[in-house]
């Protein structure tokens, strides 16, 4: 009876204080709360960061008034305007200090940075140059450099943000030769990483995937594999089979619209003396990747170091992920590691339960040494000559770091003023079955693409979608594809919000104006979800089996592109260039 008195005079005391304030909302679903008092106004912030994005072509400034514009509508509770004011710049100063001291978003920068110093050594060794020789020679067509970035991205399946940093700067100095706009090669980039990465079954993501699948079907008290119904989802996943078709179609045919083909058709006329209006102002400083003089070019130069990059980063996302099962409770994973350790659902289990932050910082450290040591042993450097360039690397993606935390910070103020929550109950209602896939695939994009990330998508929409889906039609290859939905919205705003940390760092690894990127690339996007709805959900919603509708999404795609497309080359002929 005591302690039932302390429990209700406790819950007064709790009362009391938020009828005052709501400082403490924390505790109680601040996102939610603030969704239902803001509403409409929690839009604000990204939709001031987009809009301001495209209108000054800043993305640095326009993120840090988007931050601002949130941080003055969460201050506004217990001050005044002029007050609301100064807190919000006080409350940017904590989100971006917190932003960084996230141990997950440091490893990221650390990441960043890392890389880029491993690609300046490389280049300074002539090995991106040797690389981009050898591709020359199979790329002699503007066809074949972009299938072969195409494949490039896809053998790079682990981790979007390697990815970008990866086959940017190794593409880069062959697209420029083939009069590829940089335009392009960002969104052969940026379509091939988050994409990629969101369908393997060994990678980054798939820990969260997994997790929040399996968390979604054991609240509706249904047994499933969360890797089982993971599985299931991948030919539903509409849009990533589908962008990535689309850069096939695209390449095979050189056909473009929308803004895309005006830099396409300014790249092919542009005159190698003439400066490259397109290009970003960082991609002057990446385009100065030059090999050291005297240095005999070998493309083993740029093999070793960047092949020890992705085998240490496959062997620390096993090392991580092994430790984090052996060291916790007992359950199933780790019966898995303690009796077949190296079988493909061991090394599935590993993956998920990686720490992909820090096994990313741990593999670009690692490749980093070993390109020091190996310039040095080839005597290309001295040991503070080399050390040198791998700094001059890394200060060439200072500002990428900048622009990540920005996001990070962006990302925050939106969590906290309940952006995807207002979202989501906005559109949420009376939904005919056949349309939930289609407005759960809407929503999620409309969620990632104002807010930037998958993750905090698919983590919204996931405990929600399969909930819905299953008290609207119990069957499991209803559900499926309604989870696959939730996957895929949140991919699209990954693959193409200008406030996405893969977006941005596709920009910076292809040496494209961020804004440029995200102008050009968006009717792609746009028009391959309209694909995704019409041919590949809605289709799905009505039961129709994949077999059927992945080949008619296919061939509308390509009509699409053929309605849609003009060419942009004059004759093939012309535009094949010899190394």
């Amino acid at each position: 009876m005591k302690k039932r008195s302390y429990k209700v005079l406790l819950l007064t005391m709790l009362m009391l204080v938020f009828s005052t304030t709501i400082a403490f909302a924390s505790e109680i679903e601040p996102a939610a709360v603030n969704a239902d008092k803001f509403g409409i106004w929690t839009l604000i912030p990204p939709l001031v960061a987009i809009v301001l994005a495209f209108i000054t072509k800043n993305v640095v400034i326009s993120l840090f008034i988007g931050i601002l514009s949130g941080s003055f509508l969460v201050s506004l509770a217990g001050h005044n305007v002029f007050g609301a004011f100064i807190q919000a710049f006080l409350d940017f100063v904590n989100r971006a200090l917190n932003s960084l001291a996230d141990p997950w978003n440091a490893g990221i920068v650390l990441q960043v940075l890392a890389i880029g110093g491993v690609i300046n050594l490389v280049a300074k060794m002539g090995g991106a140059k040797a690389i981009a020789e050898a591709l020359a020679r199979k790329a002699k067509t503007v066809k074949s450099t972009q299938l072969t970035t195409w494949l490039l991205g896809l053998c790079v399946f682990f981790d979007d943000y390697a990815n970008s940093l990866i086959v940017g700067p190794i593409m880069r100095p062959v697209a420029d030769k083939m009069k590829i706009s940089r335009e392009r090669l960002a969104f052969i980039i940026d379509a091939t990483a988050a994409p990629v990465a969101g369908l393997a079954i060994i990678s980054t993501w798939i820990g969260l995937e997994v997790s929040l699948i399996g968390d979604g079907f054991n609240s509706i008290g249904v047994e499933a594999s969360g890797f089982g119904v993971f599985l299931q989802t991948i030919p539903y996943r509409f849009y990533n089979i589908l962008i990535l078709a689309f850069i096939v179609i695209t390449a095979l045919t050189l056909k473009e619209f929308g803004p895309m083909r005006k830099a396409e058709i300014a790249a092919r006329n542009r005159d190698k003396v003439v400066k490259d209006e397109i290009a970003v102002e960082a991609s002057s400083q990446m385009d100065e990747l030059e090999p050291k003089e005297g240095v005999k070019l070998s493309i083993w130069n740029a093999i070793v170091p960047i092949g020890a990059l992705i085998i240490s980063a496959l062997v620390a996302f096993y090392y991580s992920g092994y430790s984090s099962i052996m060291g916790g409770d007992p359950s199933v994973a780790q019966e898995i590691m303690m009796n077949s350790p190296f079988s493909f659902k061991g090394i599935m289990e590993a993956f998920a339960a990686s720490d992909a932050s820090v096994a990313l910082f741990q593999s670009a450290l690692f490749a980093s040494i070993g390109a020091i040591l190996m310039g040095v042993a080839k005597k290309i450097f001295t040991l503070g000559e080399a050390i040198d360039v791998w700094v001059d690397g890394m200060k060439g993606l200072i500002i990428t770091g900048v622009i990540l935390i920005l996001a990070w910070s962006l990302g925050s103020v939106i969590k906290e003023l309940g952006t995807a929550y207002y979202l989501v109950e906005v559109l949420k209602g009376a939904i005919p079955a056949f349309l939930l896939p289609s407005l759960i695939f809407i929503l999620g994009a409309v969620i990632s693409f104002s807010t930037g990330t998958a993750y905090g998508t698919m983590s919204i929409l996931m405990p929600l979608a399969i909930p819905l889906a299953h008290s609207i039609n119990p069957e499991m290859s209803f559900v499926v594809v309604c989870t696959s939905a939730v996957l895929t919205g949140a991919i699209f705003g990954d693959h193409c919000s200008p406030i996405s940390d893969t977006t941005i760092l596709s920009s910076m690894g292809a040496g494209c104006n961020h804004i440029e990127h995200v102008r050009t690339q968006m009717p792609y996007a746009i028009f391959t979800a309209i694909i995704t709805v019409v041919f590949g959900y809605i289709p799905a919603g009505f039961g129709l089996p994949i077999y059927l509708i992945m080949p008619l999404a296919f061939v509308a795609m390509f009509i699409g592109v053929q309605i849609l497309g003009k060419s942009v080359d004059i004759d093939e002929k012309e535009e094949s260039l010899t190394a």
